[in-house]
């Protein structure tokens, strides 16, 4: 009977889960709504957990509040997607309860599942039944009562999961959507699935899937086009010292050489000591370079010795920064070389590789943001799907004024952008981009990845379907006659532009032609074309 867990079984129970859930996100992502090649709520909820993974791994204590902390942690910097979201914010309420306290039993289990709830809850502004939030909800509800009637943990979370299984398997009852596409919730199946492989962490199971080095932590470099200012703060050691050693002392042994990485490492960090008995190369930052000369000289002597003040350099790179900062600046999540050169031509600072099947993190777009030199960030998720990771952003960035302008869809997102003023307030600004949304129609067309029946369409894997935001309106086995049928189902009469974004499985001829269709059919109408290059999607359609 296990009836307590420590820090050590905790961690154990995180890192099983993530590979759990790495190993079934598939399963999960094919539970999508709508039969299109974009389902990727496993991916967004693996991806999340997986920064857990990556955070735990920098957390050597195996004390329960610092390893609650590193999963909370984690799960908010790497949280993709709505499902990635609500996730960590599920983790984050859950490990507020368990940081508090120095061992988990099956009362604090039920208390963690309600905080997960209740936070989950409250990040989410209009809350669906029917979601992973039931889920949660109902978890929390159950926990309780379960936890009353045994006191082994491994009960308890059986338990846990035969309520889970019940609750999910209403969700189509509850969400008209799941039930005409025939599937469960993916973002519920997807917590269940997390939660049984914390179980099996607890039985001791093993789980053959990710290596754990795809756990470690990651190191990425600044780039200095568009510099971070939160990596030029306060630097802890001043002086970049290099030098070799040569002509060793002959009472110098390879352990001599270790104990000098040691002593290097007491004094300043970034610490390199690689050679051997004929010739040593040093590299450390510290504030005691002459100290770190004297440990070089034990072992014998020094050459091509290199100080560099890194205080004076920093000072430098700040004033440079501070000299640049404007008062606003862009951000756009874009996927396809053509599309981010789009916004890139229309004055956007900064652009984050994504969209479907790829949504970026909570921390992606922090880290995007800090590249921005301005005090105000105006973002522009360009999928529903990142909206929440982009508002989530807002905790993880300080010095800076994050606004999301709520963009659905890569047209609204490039009809936003236009109505940037440098000029006009900050206020005046959001006011108009936001008021831009309305005057976009958008669509899209790419193909279904199974049969299906939906929005009164019979539905077989590989045709051709068109939709706008929330339906599809066109299929067929013929990509021109989808896509103007789509057209036409979308377009109003104040329409005047029609603009088409071709992926990158189209050829350029293929897009001229299906140009001279329209131009054709709608002869009133300005009709343009652009290269998007974007996955997934062979066209995306803008009307205005």
């Amino acid at each position: 009977m296990q009836k307590t867990i420590n820090g050590t079984t905790f961690r154990k129970m995180i890192l099983t889960g993530v590979k759990f859930l790495d190993l079934n996100r598939s399963a999960v992502d094919a539970l999508n709504v709508f039969p299109v090649p974009d389902g990727d709520t496993g991916t967004n909820m693996s991806l999340t957990i997986q920064s857990s993974a990556k955070e735990l791994a920098q957390q050597s204590s195996n004390n329960l509040g610092d390893v609650a902390d590193a999963v909370s942690k984690g799960a908010l910097k790497g949280a993709r997607g709505n499902s990635g979201v609500i996730l960590s914010q599920i983790l984050r309420g859950f490990c507020s309860v368990i940081r508090e306290v120095p061992s988990i039993d099956v009362k604090i289990m039920a208390k963690a599942f309600k905080a997960g709830a209740e936070v989950a809850y409250k990040a989410v502004s209009k809350p669906k039944e029917g979601t992973m939030l039931t889920v949660i909800r109902v978890l929390a509800e159950q926990a309780p009562g379960i936890s009353r009637k045994s006191a082994d943990l491994e009960v308890f979370l059986e338990e846990i999961l035969r309520e889970g299984d019940l609750i999910l398997a209403k969700t189509p009852d509850m969400l008209d959507v799941l039930k005409k596409a025939g599937v469960v919730d993916a973002g519920g199946k997807g917590l269940l699935i997390l939660i049984r492989g914390f179980l099996m962490g607890l039985r001791g199971e093993e789980v053959a899937g990710l290596p754990e080095e795809a756990f470690r932590p990651e190191t990425q470099s600044v780039s200095m086009d568009h510099a971070d200012i939160t990596a030029l703060g306060d630097i802890e050691f001043g002086y970049c010292t290099e030098f070799f050693i040569i002509n060793l002392h002959k009472r110098t042994t390879h352990a001599d050489i270790e104990k000098l990485r040691e002593k290097l490492m007491d004094i300043g960090d970034s610490v390199l000591v690689i050679g051997d008995l004929e010739l040593v190369k040093v590299h450390v930052h510290t504030n005691k370079p002459g100290q770190a000369l004297t440990y070089g000289l034990q072992l014998g002597e020094l050459d091509k010795l290199k100080i560099e003040n890194m205080l004076e350099q920093n000072r430098q790179l700040k004033a440079m920064y501070e000299a640049q900062k404007k008062e606003m600046g862009m951000l756009a999540v874009s996927a396809g070389e053509g599309l981010s050169a789009i916004f890139k031509d229309l004055g956007v600072d900064v652009v984050v590789e994504g969209g479907q099947t790829m949504n970026p993190s909570a921390n992606d777009i922090a880290e995007a943001v800090r590249k921005v030199n301005a005090s105000h960030v105006f973002i522009f998720p360009n999928n529903k799907n990142i909206i929440l990771a982009a508002e989530q952003a807002k905790a993880l960035v300080e010095g800076k004024t994050l606004h999301v302008i709520p963009t659905k869809t890569v047209p609204q997102g490039i009809s936003s952008v236009l109505m940037f003023n440098p000029e006009a307030s900050v206020e005046e600004n959001k006011v108009n981009m936001s008021n831009a949304i309305d005057n976009v129609v958008s669509g899209q067309v790419t193909y279904a990845v199974r049969d299906t029946s939906i929005d009164g369409l019979e539905l077989h894997k590989g045709d051709y379907i068109g939709m706008d935001t929330k339906h599809i309106l066109s299929k067929g086995g013929d990509l021109p006659e989808v896509t103007m049928a789509l057209i036409n189902k979308i377009k109003r009469p104040s329409s005047e532009m029609i603009s088409l974004y071709y992926g990158a499985d189209v050829r350029e001829e293929d897009a001229e032609q299906l140009l001279n269709q329209v131009q054709e059919a709608y002869p009133d109408c300005e009709v343009d074309l652009h290269f998007g290059g974007q996955p997934v999607y062979y066209y995306i359609v803008s009307l205005e």
